[in-house]
């Protein structure tokens, strides 16, 4: 009976300490849990700081390629604008040289006008000079001019006894100093003498611009679209437009003005002319028909 009473006590024992032993090994598992945590925790935070650095290091970098990227764009932007800069230096020289050429051009023709001129006029004779050359033979079918006649008179080379240059900036001279008839007259002669010149648009232009000056609008219209009709490849065309339209509106057509107006907004919409022409027609467009 004691026996008994013994191996139940020790049955007891021992389950009672069962519980106890699995829930120390239970609280060793969870323990050793947190410390494997911590300890990603603890390499996952130093691989932070570590990326951190890294990021600080690539930033710095781009930094520092972006500033030399603004920095080459500058420079390159200096070196564009200072060849911009040469290369309108140099187109200012080659219209100077352009203009100086054509007007050494002018002046080899009016020259050439004259040599064949010079060339057909006879020598003047005089009364009897002992000094005198002997009289030249004359040539079958003329008649000499009798001794003691009066020297014939020799005409100028040309209409005008100036060069084409020297013609044109009179005129020019005439215009700008409001000397309207003076310059319409200039013009006009220029024309008749040399036709085919590079300024011979530009001569008919300023026709029409002393017109339009002494308010004689009917003939300026009139010489504004001579040039259009004799000049069609003139670089003075979208002017002319301009200019015809303007007219028109002061003799109180604005149709014809209107007509005139769209076609220089058209076909020249990129020049000063033709963006004065779209105000211009904006405006007509606005009054009441």
């Amino acid at each position: 009976m004691r026996s008994t009473r013994i191996l139940l006590a020790a049955l007891l024992l021992v389950g009672a300490t069962s519980p106890l032993g699995a829930a120390n090994r239970e609280h060793e598992q969870l323990m050793a849990d947190i410390r494997m945590l911590q300890e990603q925790n603890q390499r996952l935070q130093q691989a932070l700081v570590s990326l951190a650095d890294t990021l600080k290091t690539v930033t710095a970098r781009l930094d520092e390629q972006g500033a030399a990227t603004r920095k080459g764009f500058a420079d390159q932007k200096l070196v564009v604008d200072s060849v911009a800069g040469d290369l309108r230096v140099l187109r200012e020289k080659l219209d100077e040289t352009n203009v100086r050429l054509t007007s050494l051009s002018q002046d080899v023709d009016g020259v050439r006008d004259m040599i064949p001129k010079l060339a057909a006029q006879p020598a003047p004779l005089t009364s009897a000079d002992p000094n005198a050359m002997p009289a030249q033979p004359v040539p079958q079918g003329t008649t000499a001019a009798p001794v003691g006649a009066a020297p014939l008179a020799v005409p100028p080379a040309n209409a005008t006894g100036t060069t084409p240059r020297r013609l044109y900036e009179t005129a020019y001279a005439d215009y700008t100093a409001g000397q309207w008839s003076l310059a319409v007259q200039g013009f006009e002669t220029y024309l008749k003498t040399y036709p085919k010149s590079d300024l011979a648009d530009d001569a008919q232009y300023y026709i029409g611009e002393s017109y339009s000056g002494d308010s004689r609008f009917r003939e300026a219209a009139a010489a504004y679209e001579r040039v259009i009709s004799d000049y069609p490849q003139s670089d003075i065309l979208p002017e002319a437009y301009y200019k015809v339209g303007i007219t028109y509106e002061r003799l109180g057509q604005p149709d014809r003005a209107r007509t005139a107006y769209e076609y220089a907004v058209k076909a020249f919409p990129d020049t000063d002319a033709g963006r004065l022409a779209k105000q211009r027609l904006d405006g007509l467009n606005r009054r009441p028909r």
